[in-house]
């Protein structure tokens, strides 16, 4: 009990402090982490007096609080493990892991070569200033700068984040820095883990030769690579188990602050892979399926959760980080300036040979989009260093096998580059940004806030009048300011049309397709949300969604057209289980590909009647008419295929069709019940208990609708052939000899079932259903419906495909493959006539 009550008021005290320094760093115009680190310095100067033997009890409390913070120590280890995987992880969960694929290849440009390459550059002009101070280089004084360069080859996002944000910086710019620093914090500590153990296991003498350069390298990437496979794995599986907790909110954030913490150890400790790769990854996945796994009601938690223990996280570390600033730097010597000054210039220069020399060289060869001059300059100069360097600093002084010189210069060096980036570059970045123009909207850009705000006020001025008529108040004084504010828009949106010439069709198509492609996304989770779709689904649709956004950023029009066309072709999915009904036997795996599919149909169904609404009532008010008939065109086009394909499954499954319908109304109904039964229980209507015993009726009667009726593919064998005329009136004998030979199959629309010129090892009979053959020489197809066979002329000739054969509808069919073929005709010489009959009248228009 001693040392409990003086450490609970070390921390009380300084959460108390971080909370009120947001507020003054947003007075003062400070990133929030270079005001941390400033108290955090004074906090150090007051341990220092403190140990020096100033007094503090005539401070009363205040005074009891610099005497724990002089006594709080907190070891490296206790930095990295408690509170590096919360950083990590918020940070991770926080990142559009839509749009960071979208830059993947320059963030990982930035994230893992950058860091390469500034421990390189780095290290080796530290070792020249080294030479310079001592006059002596070897093996160990290499490893020491490299370990050193490592270090702070690590960049923090928290400043540079925080000014993007008050300077509506563009999101694309975040996301490149929140990427870059997620995945380097991984390279830079696991480069830094195998620079320390080279250190520490050499010592002091050698040559260069006797270093294992190569070992180091494959370590190194055994390391990151093995982080990413055990968060990608962690990640799964907590999402896995995640799924049956939903609803239960305390269980769902607490399963995700374990897994922060379990893939830190596991993969640290037990596998000896990267614990920060493990897990960023793990955080990553959560941030990609959380949203659907996770019940929505805590999702909102769950990112409220984990912003509040990040901001502790990120505000308790660099404070303790930063009280160990003044000591370190009284250890300061002229060689530290020197090899400072060195790593300043270099690692400056490393940055600079990444952004300007490696992005447009991804561009080039379209790896990735471009990067303008601007977004350069700021990702130049805005590459900070934060608390994660000085932890890593404190590694490296707490490591006894480390000779104290060494110690006294990493500490000094580390201390003194994270100062510089804080307070020289962190305190000029917003300059920066505001010299290169980052902080002003392009003309396509002002035109539609003046547009869309333009809307606002139209509606604003309507509620405020609506207002005053309730209350008998005169609207005209608070309507007047509104009216001028409507016409200095106008005027303002009038010299924009002058100065840029307006904005074309094309952009407000553009913006519109943009516009309707994120809507769309929400309106997905927004049905999820209110459980009329089920996770399967949401998860599909909202990658279709992303999908549509992707080609819009590529292509404009025919991008979102192009996406919107192989939403309704064949998935994956079901050509898969397409493939294992044909090859195995097996229906439900289809059935279930199937069901699937006409879910998704008909919320896109709903979903785009949706949009058109949205379209008509927002967009074309702020993009124009003629933009709006446009966007409505392709809509309309859109829903037209998205019709098309369920009618094909309306026709085939009607029965079907009819439950699974059923079903969504009666989950839509459960979702209103149980919105009322909350609000008659706000509304203390009802009781606790009551509400209780309802919900448990209310959740009974969802299990029963949650999964979709079960699928009959109607693919049995004995009913298939009844309806072939060929096989009419057989001895039963005979007919269960073909059964047993004949394997039922399903066939999509629009799928080919043979091609022209392939070798032909089936044939194949419609119970159902209709095809077109497209035969050499004849301007139509030919159309075959129930009752009729095709493929028959490559067995009975023992030559290549003559004709295309593609399935105009949802077909039954039975598939009989070539040695059966031949040992049933050989069985049945009235078969084999018949069969036979039919070929010789094929060949004539077609020559075989």
């Amino acid at each position: 009990m001693g040392t409990l009550i003086p450490t609970l008021l070390a921390v009380a005290g300084l959460l108390a402090l971080v909370s009120l320094l947001p507020p003054l760093a947003r007075r003062l115009r400070l990133p929030y982490t270079v005001l941390l680190a400033a108290v955090g310095v004074a906090l150090g100067v007051s341990r220092l007096w403190i140990t020096g033997g100033g007094t503090a009890g005539e401070l009363g409390p205040a005074g009891d609080f610099l005497t724990a913070l002089s006594d709080l120590e907190l070891s490296s280890s206790a930095f990295l493990y408690i509170f590096l995987p919360v950083l990590l992880f918020e940070t991770a969960l926080s990142v559009d892991v839509r749009r960071l694929l979208d830059d993947l290849w320059p963030v990982m440009i930035l994230a893992v070569v950058a860091v390469v390459l500034c421990t390189i550059i780095a290290g080796l002009g530290m070792a020249g200033a080294w030479w310079v101070w001592k006059g002596t280089l070897g093996t160990h004084a290499i490893i020491v700068c490299l370990t050193l360069a490592a270090i702070v080859a690590t960049t923090d996002p928290a400043a540079v984040v925080g000014i993007f944000r008050d300077l509506g910086a563009p999101r694309r710019l975040s996301i490149l820095v929140e990427g870059e620093s997620l995945f380097n914090d991984a390279a830079a500590i696991a480069l830094f883990t195998l620079l320390l153990g080279m250190l520490t296991a050499r010592g002091p003498a050698g040559s260069m030769a006797e270093a294992d350069w190569a070992g180091a390298a494959l370590s190194f990437l055994v390391k990151f690579f093995g982080g990413i496979a055990v968060g990608v794995l962690m990640g799964w599986l907590v999402g896995i188990i995640v799924t049956p907790l939903r609803n239960l909110p305390q269980s769902e954030i607490s399963l995700t602050v374990s897994l922060a913490y379990l893939a830190f150890i596991i993969a640290e400790r037990y596998l000896e892979v990267s614990g920060v790769v493990a897990v960023v990854t793990a955080g990553l996945v959560i941030a990609s399926e959380g949203r659907t796994r996770i019940s929505p009601e805590s999702w909102e938690g769950l990112r409220n959760v984990w912003g509040q223990l990040g901001f502790w996280a990120n505000s308790l570390i660099f404070l303790l980080a930063s009280m160990l600033i003044p000591p370190t730097l009284m250890e300061a010597q002229w060689g530290h300036m020197l090899l400072l000054a060195a790593l300043v210039v270099c690692a400056l220069l490393a940055r600079a040979l990444v952004i300007y020399g490696m992005l447009p060289g991804l561009t080039a060869i379209g790896a990735a989009d471009r990067i303008s001059g601007p977004y350069k300059a700021v990702m130049l100069w805005g590459g900070l260093r934060g608390a994660v360097s000085l932890a890593l600093a404190l590694a490296v002084t707490e490591n006894r096998r480390v000779p104290e010189p060494t110690q006294e210069m990493v500490a000094v060096v580390a201390t003194g580059f994270v100062l510089f980036t804080l307070f020289v570059q962190g305190t000029t970045l917003r300059p920066l940004i505001r010299l290169v123009g980052l902080n002003r909207l392009s003309p396509v850009e002002e035109a539609l806030r003046n547009r869309a705000f333009g809307l606002s006020l139209s509606r604003v001025r309507q509620d405020v009048e609506t207002i005053a008529r309730d209350f008998h108040i005169n609207p005209a004084p608070a309507v007047a300011p509104l009216l001028e504010r409507g016409a200095a828009l106008a005027q303002e949106q009038i010299d924009l049309d002058e100065r840029h010439g307006g904005l074309s069709l094309d952009d407000r198509v553009y913006i519109g397709l943009s516009t309707l492609a994120r809507r769309e996304e929400e309106l997905y989770l927004t049905l999820f949300r209110d459980g009329v779709i089920s996770r399967r689904t949401v998860q599909s649709l909202v990658a279709n969604a992303g999908r549509l956004q992707d080609g819009v950023k590529a292509a404009r029009r025919e991008g979102y057209e192009g996406a919107a066309r192989k939403e309704v072709k064949l998935s994956r999915g079901l050509r898969r289980a397409l493939w294992v009904q044909r090859r195995l036997g097996a229906d439900r795996y289809l059935a279930l590909k199937l069901s699937e599919r006409f879910a998704q149909l008909v919320v896109v169904r709903i979903v785009v009647e949706g949009l058109k609404r949205f379209t008509d009532e927002l967009l074309a008010p702020m993009l124009g008419r003629d933009a709006a008939t446009t966007l409505t065109e392709v809509l309309q086009t859109r829903q037209a295929a998205v019709q098309e394909a369920l009618d094909a499954l309306r026709l085939q499954y009607p029965a079907y069709v009819e439950e699974v319908q059923v079903r969504y109304l009666t989950r839509a109904a459960l979702r209103v019940e149980e919105r009322t039964m909350r609000r008659l229980f706000d509304e203390a209507i009802i009781s606790r208990e009551i509400l209780a015993d309802l919900e448990r009726d209310l959740r009974r009667r969802r299990t029963q609708v949650e999964e979709p009726p079960r699928l009959d593919l109607g693919l049995s064998t004995t009913e298939l052939i009844g309806r072939v005329p060929l096989f009419a009136g057989l001895a039963p004998d005979r007919l269960g000899r073909i059964e047993r030979l004949l394997r039922p199959s399903l066939a999509m629309p629009g799928e080919v079932l043979v091609r022209r010129g392939e070798r032909g090892d089936s044939m194949y009979f419609i119970s159902s259903g209709a095809v077109a053959v497209t035969l050499p020489g004849l301007a139509q197809p030919v159309r075959l419906g129930s009752g009729d066979f095709f493929g028959e002329l490559a067995l009975l000739d023992d030559r290549p495909r003559n004709a295309d054969v593609v399935a105009l509808a949802y077909c039954r069919l039975l598939v009989l493959d070539r040695r059966d073929f031949h040992r049933l005709l050989d069985e049945d010489a009235d078969l084999r006539g018949h069969v036979e009959e039919i070929a010789a009248a094929r060949r004539l228009p077609s020559a075989g």
